[in-house]
C-alpha cells in the first residue's frame, strides 16, 4: 500500500479540497495522513473524516508589522523539525500540499528527505505560503488558466479545483426541512467564509427588511458571529458553520452571496448557482480574491459587489439583477468546461509516487 500525506490549513478552503481527494485516493489503495497546526479548523474537519492527524507548530506569514513576525519563524523551525520527524515515521510516497502557512515547514521537510511534493494553487495567483513552497514542488495545480504565468512552465498543471462529491447529492426537501421553510419563496445563501465576514454580515442584517420580502435566508456567518438579536426574524436563519446538512441547503438554494475564494466560487461554478461575490477587500488581503472574482465575472459567471461600494442599497440591488437574470448566469456556467480535477491531481499522484 502505498502511503501519501496530505497538509493544508489556516481556513476550510485550505482543507476540502484536500477531504475531497480522500476517496478517490483510498480507491487507488493510498494510505493517508494528514499534517495540520495543533489547533486550526483543520484538525476538527480532518478528525471527522477519520483520517490520522498530525499536529505541528507553525507560524504565520505575515505582510504587515507585528511583533509575532519575530517570534513565529522559530515556530516555523519547530515545525520543520516536527515535520521532518513525522516524515520519517510515515515514510509517504508523496505529500500533496493545499496551502496554507502550516503547509511550508511540511514542504520544505519533504524536499529536505527527498519526497516528492505537488502543490494545489486556488486562487489566480501564488499566496505566499506556495510562493515559498512552489521551489521545492514537482507540479504545481491551478484552477485559473493566467495562474501559469506566475509558475514555472514545467511544473505548471491546469486541472481545476477538487470538488466534494457529496455537494452534488444534496435534496432540496431536506434542506428546506432541516432550514424550517416552507418553499414558498427563493432561497439565499450567505456564505462569508469559515472565519465569517463582518461587514457582510452586518450589511446582511441591517438589509433584512428588504430582503425577507422576497427570500427566505439562511446566514453562514462564520465562528462566533452569531447574533441573538435576530434569531425572531421570520425567514431568517443564521448559523456559525454547516457541516453535514450543507449539500441539502446548497441544493435549496437558489441564489448565493459569497466571498470569492477561489474554493468557493468553483463549487458555485460546479453547482451551477448563481450568485453575487462581495470579494475581501484589498486592504485587509493581497487581492487575490478580486482577481478571482474580476475572472468570474469576465467569463458571465458572477456579479461583482466591491465590499467598499457595499451599502443596503447596492446589496439588494446586485442580489435582485442576479435573481432577475438568474437563467443568463445558469447557462454560462452550464456551458463552462469542467474537467475532472480529481482524477488528474490523482493521476498526478500515481505519476510521482
Amino acid at each position: 500500500m502505498k502511503k501519501i500525506i496530505m497538509t493544508g490549513g489556516g481556513t476550510a478552503g485550505h482543507v476540502t479540497p484536500n477531504i475531497a481527494l480522500f476517496p478517490a485516493l483510498k480507491e487507488e489503495g493510498y494510505e493517508i495522513s494528514y499534517i495540520g497546526s495543533y489547533n486550526g479548523i483543520e484538525k476538527e474537519l480532518i478528525k471527522k473524516q477519520g483520517i490520522e492527524y498530525f499536529g505541528i507548530s507553525s507560524g504565520k506569514l505575515r505582510r504587515y508589522f507585528d511583533v509575532k513576525n519575530f517570534t513565529d519563524p522559530f515556530r516555523v523551525m519547530k515545525g520543520y523539525s516536527e515535520a521532518k520527524k513525522i516524515l520519517k515515521h510515515t515514510k509517504p510516497d508523496v505529500v500533496f500540499s493545499k496551502g496554507g502557512f502550516v503547509t511550508v515547514p511540511v514542504v520544505y521537510a519533504a524536499k529536505k528527505l527527498h519526497i516528492p511534493v505537488i502543490i494545489h494553487e486556488s486562487d489566480l495567483t501564488p499566496g505566499l505560503a506556495n510562493k515559498l513552497a512552489i521551489p521545492n514542488a514537482t507540479y504545481v495545480c491551478h484552477n485559473f488558466p493566467e495562474t501559469a504565468n506566475h509558475l514555472p512552465e514545467e511544473k505548471s498543471r491546469l486541472t481545476g479545483c477538487p470538488i466534494r462529491k457529496e455537494l452534488f447529492e444534496g435534496d432540496r426537501e431536506k434542506g428546506l426541512k432541516f432550514l424550517g421553510f416552507q418553499g414558498n419563496k427563493p432561497v439565499l445563501m450567505i456564505i462569508g467564509g469559515s472565519t465569517g465576514a463582518k461587514v457582510i454580515n452586518e450589511t446582511v442584517r441591517e438589509s433584512l427588511d428588504i430582503l425577507t420580502q422576497r427570500f427566505d435566508i439562511v446566514h453562514l456567518c462564520g465562528k462566533d458571529k452569531l447574533d441573538t438579536n435576530y434569531n425572531d426574524v421570520a425567514g431568517y436563519k443564521q448559523f456559525e458553520y454547516i457541516s453535514d446538512e450543507l449539500n441539502d441547503i446548497f441544493a435549496a438554494s437558489d441564489v448565493v452571496i459569497s466571498r470569492a475564494g477561489a474554493n468557493a466560487i468553483c463549487e458555485l461554478l460546479a453547482l451551477c448557482k448563481p450568485h453575487l461575490l462581495i470579494p475581501l477587500s484589498a486592504n485587509a488581503s493581497r487581492g487575490d480574491q478580486i482577481l478571482n472574482a474580476k475572472s468570474f465575472k469576465k467569463q458571465g459567471f458572477s456579479e461583482v459587489l466591491e465590499e467598499e461600494n457595499m451599502t443596503k442599497d447596492t446589496l439588494c440591488e446586485n442580489l435582485n439583477k442576479v435573481y432577475d437574470n438568474r437563467d443568463l448566469y445558469i447557462n454560462k456556467m452550464k456551458e463552462s468546461s469542467m474537467s475532472n480535477p480529481i482524477e488528474t491531481i490523482v493521476g498526478l499522484i500515481k505519476s510521482v509516487s
